[in-house]
């Protein structure tokens, strides 16, 4: 405005030609104004219909579909690698001075027990105690190996059978237990620690229990005479160093989940809820074999909550809408955990030649674009989500050149917290910068700044997700999967990162 109207006007007498040209475009941008807000409300933007999610639908998918190699070098976990498993934990107890480790249906019962599926707990847990035990043997030559075992209820003892668990024996080795018996005593006195017992008469056997194992589990371990204790380093150790067939099936889902997040992003369109994108996003996941995880899509203010909340889902989209979408799938018994901040295509509104010059003076104006062809409500906020956008990338980008071997989980999250800190928004940014993934979504290691104990190894897979969140308006995260390399950079397993906030 300053440049068009200029400074003090050089005297010419008492007259200017150039006045009258400046007081046409002076009443030019003032009714230009007025039209800004009627259009404020005016909705230009057609909303939609049952039609266009269908179509948004069938858009994303076939988006999706049109590049599946991220799929060609992930396959199932092979029995001999369960195994191999085990035989490392064996190693770990023996490093942990330890008898045995116990563990019941869930996550870690299938890293250790379980082929490949699609469901991932094959045995809901109940009442009845039904563990696996893993315990250390150690030969001749010293070489140590798996032993596994299992306590079950007796009259589930043909199901346990039936379940394909990998076994070096010739059929699993069953405690059973009837159900007016005590469990954890009948395990005691089984011939499990009968080594123990002629070895050192009245010693209580020593067990790690898994981290997941139930509260009355564990006290009934306890309380029948097993001294129980948490995890060791070197059992965590097992789970968090990943094979290469790990790796790869990471990289299938989590790359895979991106490529879906990204298919669908250009066929949106305005007037769809929170809730719609999500379900054509489910429906894209579940075309390419995933099966369903999580799936939080957040809009504007509802962005500003990392987890979204159970009063969001209908807000509906537009053309300014800041979007955040953290989505994860299973695929192979991996997860998937990713996170894109971006907004729909801008719309196109095609303009008059008689409406130009309007378009000239709303351009000098600063609410509208000739590049995005939209009118921009509120050009100092939609100016901060671009700058914040671009914070949260420079954030990730400073941790990832912190994966390296050796280095701390707490040096990774300040890395990416300083960016954000010398930005002005430290206060945005809520929450730790990362995870271990794997079978679960959410495993150890955490990338959190005071977690100056465990160092990165290779083989190790992290989220690398810095976000900042400002209450009531919006919020940006950036979420993508690293692996631990021996040398250089890390690995990224998500294919690529978001470019900008229409390519993400």
């Amino acid at each position: 405005m300053e440049k068009q109207l200029g400074g003090p006007l050089p005297l010419r007498g008492n007259h200017d030609s150039r006045l009258p040209r400046r007081s046409n475009l002076l009443i030019l941008c003032l009714i230009s104004f007025n039209i800004i807000l009627a259009l404020r409300t005016w909705p230009f933007q057609r909303t939609k219909s049952k039609s266009d999610i269908a179509q948004v639908q069938e858009c994303a998918i076939k988006n999706l579909h049109t590049d599946l190699s991220f799929l060609d070098t992930a396959s199932p976990i092979k029995a001999t690698e369960f195994l191999e498993r085990r035989n490392r934990l064996a190693r770990a107890l023996v490093a942990s001075k330890v008898d045995a480790f116990v563990l019941e249906p869930g996550y870690t019962f299938q890293y250790y027990g379980n082929i490949s599926q699609n469901d991932w707990e094959p045995w809901e847990p109940e009442e009845r105690p039904f563990l696996m035990l893993i315990l250390p043997l150690t030969s001749e030559s010293g070489e140590v190996s798996a032993k596994t075992a299992f306590l079950a209820p007796h009259f589930e003892e043909g199901r346990v059978r039936m379940l394909g668990i990998p076994s070096q024996e010739p059929e699993l080795d069953i405690v059973t237990w009837e159900e007016h018996w005590d469990p954890y005593s009948t395990l005691l006195e089984s011939h499990l620690f009968d080594d123990l017992r002629a070895k050192s008469p009245g010693a209580k056997p020593r067990l790690i229990i898994d981290e997941e194992i139930r509260d009355f589990i564990a006290r009934g371990l306890a309380n029948i005479g097993f001294e129980t204790l948490g995890l060791s380093p070197e059992v965590e150790l097992v789970r968090q160093i990943k094979s290469p067939n790990e790796v790869e099936v990471l990289r299938a889902v989590n790359t895979g989940t991106v490529a879906a997040v990204r298919a669908m992003r250009p066929c949106l369109v305005a007037g769809l809820t929170e809730d719609e994108v999500r379900d054509i996003l489910d429906a894209s996941l579940l075309s390419v074999g995933f099966s369903l995880f999580f799936n939080i899509v957040l809009f504007e203010e509802d962005g500003a909550l990392p987890h979204g909340g159970f009063v969001v889902g209908k807000k509906k989209l537009t053309h300014e809408t800041m979007i955040v979408i953290d989505v994860g799938a299973h695929y192979l018994g991996y997860s998937s955990d990713i996170c894109r901040s971006f907004f729909m295509d801008p719309a196109e509104i095609p303009i008059s030649p008689y409406l130009r010059p309007l378009a000239f003076c709303l351009e000098k104006l600063g609410l509208f674009s000739k590049s995005s062809g939209t009118l921009s409500k509120e050009p100092e906020l939609h100016a901060e989500k671009l700058k914040v956008w671009d914070i949260v990338l420079g954030a990730q980008t400073a941790a990832a050149a912190e994966f390296k071997p050796n280095n701390t989980a707490a040096n990774v999250d300040l890395a990416a917290r300083r960016v954000i800190e010398e930005a002005g928004y430290g206060h945005g940014f809520t929450h730790r910068l990362g995870h271990g993934i794997g079978i679960k979504a959410h495993e150890s290691p955490y990338l959190n700044k005071w977690n100056t104990r465990v160092s990165l190894q290779p083989g190790m897979t992290f989220t690398n997700e810095p976000g900042i969140y400002l209450q009531g308006k919006f919020g940006v995260r950036h979420e993508d999967i690293y692996l631990i390399k021996e040398e250089g950079e890390a690995e990224l397993l998500t294919g690529r990162r978001a470019l900008n906030p229409y390519d993400p």
